[in-house]
């Protein structure tokens, strides 16, 4: 296998580009043996940005990963995500503080605001602030801003995030028009989550055209699209080892301009703004 790929946060942190999203898993019993070999795996794969929030399970997938990490901490780049009613300055110190006891950790590597709530975004800033200097977290961010929402924390103070995670896949490429080029502008990367839209881009004609030129799978040549774009870091979730290593064979595959022009045609780019997409 070739290597994976980085990105570079602001501040200099490099991660991988492509990691493990974590949305449902831990909450099924008769799951969490292959989950968590599925996890295992894709680390010693190099897929060590590990994705998840407190919100997943109501922290049971915190939870989960705090058994199932175990031993790999070192290794790994751990993300959560605070709901936005805990985006004020004393309830994110105890939002934080309970992710990191339910994954048995000391830091987080990276922490996001979920979405954007009613708190103000220049008393979150201050408080993400203070996590990262009280050295709770190593760098903080956002989830599911639109250009206008970056714009607006931009003007609060919100110069240090590290990185914005949006829903961004082939049948949701709005974020093309304007977040995502302002999120170059800023030098600040971005995520995509659900970047297979949670399996439902598999088995549409023209990802298995193009993966049939490739001997590949659909979903892997949905993954390659993505992993085309400079500084874009993509979480896909797999629960079982299968599943890991389709999604790590999709860093070595290689898209021509013939397969993106048909992609494209599939998958028309925005040709106006239209309004971030969540799930």
């Amino acid at each position: 296998m070739g290597d994976i790929g980085n990105v570079t946060l602001p501040g200099g942190r490099s991660v991988p580009a492509l990691g493990q999203g974590t949305w449902h898993m831990g909450e099924d019993p008769e799951r969490r043996h292959d989950e968590t070999a599925a996890l295992r795996a894709g680390i010693e794969r190099g897929m060590t940005l590990i994705d998840t929030a407190e919100m997943y399970g109501e922290g049971a997938t915190e939870s989960f990963l705090g058994e199932a990490l175990q031993g790999l901490r070192d290794r790994i780049v751990l993300v959560s995500k605070a709901y936005p009613q805990n985006a004020g300055k004393a309830r994110l110190r105890r939002a934080c503080e309970a992710s990191l006891k339910r994954l048995r950790a000391e830091r987080l590597d990276l922490y996001l605001l979920h979405w954007r709530g009613s708190v103000p975004l220049a008393e979150t800033v201050d408080a993400m602030e203070a996590l990262r200097e009280d050295g709770l977290i190593g760098a903080w961010g956002v989830s599911n801003f639109d250009a206008d929402d970056i714009e607006d924390l931009i003007e609060a103070g919100g110069d240090a995030c590290a990185s914005d995670q949006v829903l961004f896949n082939l049948s949701r490429r709005g974020p093309e028009f304007d977040l995502l080029p302002l999120l170059d502008k800023l030098s600040m990367p971005a995520m995509a989550y659900s970047p297979v839209e949670q399996g439902r881009l598999v088995g549409h004609p023209a990802l298995d055209a193009v993966a049939a030129r490739h001997g590949a799978t659909g979903a892997q040549v949905a993954l390659a699209w993505l992993l085309r774009r400079p500084g874009l870091m993509v979480i896909p979730k797999a629960g079982t080892v299968a599943h890991v290593e389709e999604n790590r064979r999709a860093a070595d595959l290689v898209l021509s301009d013939d397969d993106c022009t048909e992609l494209d045609r599939a998958f028309p780019p925005p040709a106006r703004k239209v309004p971030l997409a969540m799930l």
